[in-house]
């Protein structure tokens, strides 16, 4: 569209430009002119302005809570009005002067946060995103419960459960010794703590405990005080195949002794056949050893366990529950003896069996002598230590079967690896299983063995195959065969002899 601007009138006169009558008609021409370009655009439509996006943090509500206590954070109800996506950011705003404790995952909507000591915490969340930021702050206020006391024994069933949050702090302290006559069940996550030279008997007869931990959340038994020997341990004479420990942590005990003049963290007494199943679980810092069994005791389950700073040995046992423990467990962890120490004459009850070695290379230590009657198969790498005099007997109704290979090979050897330390193995069995290869055999022929000889191994009687094995070290001969025994007929050559002090073999005639 042309605007059109009608001419102007002429005049005798020379225009004046500055007079105020020209100045009115040039504003209203240039009005009009205005008016007719605009209503020509009279479709087109001015753009509304944005208006400003509003956002609003929320911390999400105060709250009660214990020290060492696990508290879920949540912040998923801060908004932008426009419903923008929102970024996340967690701090400490404030929090009690030894505190050390921070948010995990403190750039999500539901982080979490574990105070560590009692007192206010203020935690702060920013949410921003293009439009801006918003700011909110929660108050967490942390207290310890007190623990409970067990003063009485358990003559109900009863059930112990989690009270405090922090693993490091007792639920229960147990203020004199108790005795356990009913069943009782403890939770995961639950500390017991003990008073000094208290003890927990689990006895026959109705008593029997249910403790299942988890990896997360152990079950605790420690000293009310956390020193090595500050209470006596636990006793178990429950022969009820429901006894069951996982995941459990037992620590501080050894005060006094449990079984006769011998302490333990952790006992099973063998005249009434108690037994327990035991996995995944901790026995530590006990002025003794962590657990003993007792010959006619019963290991229904194990595997997993650990063994540390022990004073005496991690574990003693009897022969019979020996092929009940697993490679993976653990006994070398900085005890006063890292072997498994063996105390029993006989390994006769069952069938034949086969003792396997361990991951860490732990040795069996026999503390006395020691009687095979039925098949006894060691696996690759088993060392047998014997303690000062002891001897091993293979007898009639039983084999050996002691295989080896070229890089683990199965070892005879004294507790102290000095010649003449243990007496050595004799046997009597004519089983043609019986078979020693590549092993090694030392330091035995400490006292006459039969004959009036001293030797590493001698065959009275018995039959054996000895091949690529190196024997070593005796106070006597290396083999002692007498005129009844039978071993194969290379065996000077097929074998290793070594620094004994008589011949290598003395075959009796």
């Amino acid at each position: 569209m042309r605007n059109q601007v009608p001419a102007a009138t002429p005049v005798a006169k020379k225009t004046v430009w500055g007079s105020a009558s020209f100045a009115k008609r040039a504003v209203a021409i240039l009005l009009s002119a205005t008016f007719l370009v605009t209503g020509c655009k009279k479709d087109e439509v001015d753009p509304t302005p944005d208006q400003t996006s509003t956002l609003t943090a929320n911390a999400g509500a105060d709250q009660q809570v214990q020290v060492g206590e696990t508290v879920k954070l949540d912040g998923s109800a801060s908004t932008d009005s426009k419903g923008a996506p929102l970024t996340f950011q967690w701090t400490v705003a404030t929090k009690p002067a030894k505190s050390t404790a921070a948010i995990s995952s403190a750039n999500t909507a539901k982080p979490t946060f574990v105070p560590d000591e009692v007192g206010d915490y203020e935690l702060e969340l920013t949410v921003s995103n293009a439009n801006g930021t918003s700011k909110d702050k929660v108050k967490l206020t942390a207290t310890v419960a007190q623990p409970i006391a067990i003063d009485k024994s358990i003559t109900v069933k009863t059930v112990l459960t989690d009270r405090v949050a922090n693993p490091e702090l007792p639920d229960y302290i147990v203020t004199k010794s108790i005795a356990v006559s009913h069943e009782l069940t403890i939770e995961p996550g639950v500390v017991i703590a003990f008073e000094r030279d208290t003890r927990l008997d689990i006895n026959d007869n109705g008593g029997l405990v249910v403790a299942k931990g988890t990896a997360e959340k152990k079950i605790r038994f420690i000293g009310a005080e956390k020193t090595k020997g500050f209470w006596s341990g636990i006793m178990i004479y429950s022969g009820s195949n429901a006894n069951v420990f996982e995941y459990i942590e037992v620590m501080h005990a050894g005060s006094r002794a449990l079984v006769s003049s011998t302490k333990a963290g952790m006992a099973l007494f063998g005249g009434g056949k108690a037994q327990i199943a035991l996995k995944n679980s901790l026995f530590s810092q006990n002025d003794g050893y962590g657990l003993l069994v007792q010959e006619g005791g019963i290991l229904r389950e194990f595997a997993a366990n650990s063994f540390t700073k022990n004073t005496e040995a991690g574990i003693i046992v009897d022969p019979a529950n020996v092929v009940k423990l697993d490679a993976a467990s653990v006994f070398t962890g900085e005890n006063g003896r890292n072997v498994v120490e063996i105390k029993g004459y006989y390994l006769r009850d069952g069938n034949d069996i086969t003792w396997n070695g361990f991951k860490d290379k732990t040795p069996y230590r026999l503390l006395g002598d020691f009687a095979v009657e039925i098949g006894l198969t060691l696996s690759p790498g088993v060392t047998i230590e014997a303690a000062r005099d002891v001897m091993i007997m293979i007898n009639s109704k039983g084999y050996l079967i002691a295989k080896g290979t070229a890089t683990e090979k199965v070892t005879f050897t004294g507790a102290e690896r000095t010649g003449a330390f243990w007496k050595g193995m004799i046997i009597y069995s004519t089983n043609s299983r019986n078979l020693i290869e590549n092993a090694e055999i030392s330091n035995g022929g400490s006292l006459v063995i039969v004959s009036g000889k001293k030797a590493n191994l001698a065959l009275y009687g018995g039959n054996l195959t000895l091949k690529n094995t190196v024997v070593s070290k005796s106070g006597g001969y290396g083999v002692f065969v007498s005129y009844t025994g039978r071993l194969n007929d290379d065996a000077s050559t097929a074998n290793t002899f070594t620094a004994n002090a008589q011949d290598n073999i003395q075959l009796e005639k």
